[in-house]
């Protein structure tokens, strides 16, 4: 039997990236889960915390709030992560966690959900919205272009890469010149259900963070005076609130059953970022629900025009607020969108993926 470990760069949200591990470790229950820090009030929705091994930036008083500052630690804490004693070492890599230590019997597999961020395309928009000083400004880029050779170097080592889509292997491709197999992450397509009935808001899950765009949405809506309720929570959340007119609603968090109940029945789920792929534009479909979403990035794999939703040309407040004065929400069949998005389901996930670790080799 294979000896398997689990690799996850940070535990202290819920997002696609933590439903993938979660996936994963359904498949190897036996494996500890290796992470920088771990929130206990977060991952024990999903991870029995008896497997969960963090490092020592654990130690640190509030570590989900510092963690950002320890940024220039986090390759040579990986570095010194030694995992040679396993026979398999999956990777859940948005960041630093492929850089792990593995012996030379050792299969690495990266299931990579975009190679790093900050370090590759969104290097210039990170530096910009910084809050910090300018000290810190001048003197970060240069750390950024010595961790992006790290982070070069490290991909290199990683035996096989999987990607979260066609999208992000073609990055994978660019920024690491490695080919990746492309599985597309899982919904749990038994959690969500059509409703008989729909309302006639509009709605949006996100974490409220500039690059998710959510703004971009609120200006349509301020113009178009429809309903929009918005769903999540983030360091966005204070400055639209005052941007937002009396026709958006902000919900907050809310646990998946209420979550659900607002997707279920929303008009069109609004989907106005660039994502790897986007699990909750695929949620939304599950529902029944079509999805109204720019025409770049993971939406493109997932959303097909007249079937499941439709897209907006422009990312333009301007461009989204013209498709939906020309949305109609009774030319879509909620069942045939729902059937789009079983292929997205937990269980076809999972099969790939041991066929995947199957085949390793061959």
């Amino acid at each position: 039997m294979l000896k398997v470990a689990l690799a996850h760069d940070h535990l202290y949200q819920v997002g696609g990236a933590e439903r993938v591990l979660a996936a994963l470790f359904s498949l190897y229950p036996e494996a500890p889960v290796f992470t920088l820090i771990n929130d206990k009030r977060i991952s024990q929705q999903f991870l029995p915390q008896g497997r969960v091994i963090s490092s020592k930036l654990q130690r640190i008083p509030k570590p989900s709030h510092w963690f950002k500052y320890f940024l220039i630690l986090m390759p040579k804490i990986w570095e010194q992560t030694n995992l040679s004693d396993y026979d398999l070492v999956i990777s859940s890599s948005s960041a630093f966690v492929k850089g792990l230590r593995v012996g030379p019997q050792t299969k690495h597999i990266c299931y990579c959900h975009a190679p790093t961020r900050y370090l590759w395309d969104e290097k210039e928009e990170y530096l910009e919205n910084l809050p910090e000083g300018r000290i810190l400004k001048r003197f970060l880029p240069k750390i950024l272009g010595s961790l992006q050779d790290w982070d070069y170097d490290k991909a290199q080592k990683v035996d096989y890469f999987i990607a979260n889509s066609k999208y992000i292997a073609d990055k994978i491709f660019r920024h690491y010149h490695r080919r990746a197999t492309v599985i597309y992450p899982p919904i749990r397509l038994a959690d969500f259900s059509v409703s008989p009935q729909t309302d006639e808001y509009y709605l949006i899950i996100s974490r409220l963070r500039p690059y998710k765009k959510v703004d971009l949405a609120i200006k349509a809506f301020n113009n178009l005076k429809l309903p929009l309720k918005i769903i999540g929570s983030g360091t966005e959340y204070q400055r639209l609130k005052k941007i937002a007119q009396s026709n958006i609603e902000f919900l907050g968090e809310l646990d998946d059953q209420q979550r659900n109940y607002y997707l279920s029945r929303c008009r069109a789920f609004i989907y106005p970022q660039i994502e790897d792929l986007g699990i909750t534009a695929l949620e939304a479909m599950a529902c029944g629900r079509p999805v109204i979403a720019y025409a770049k990035g993971g939406a493109l794999e997932t959303v097909v025009e007249g079937l499941s939703g439709t897209f907006f040309p422009e990312q333009t407040w301007e461009s989204l607020a013209h498709k939906i004065l020309r949305f109609d929400a009774n030319q879509y069949d909620p069942e045939k969108i729902r059937q789009h998005a079983a292929q997205f389901d937990e269980a076809i996930f999972k099969q790939k993926i041991l066929d995947f670790v199957k085949n390793l080799g061959n």
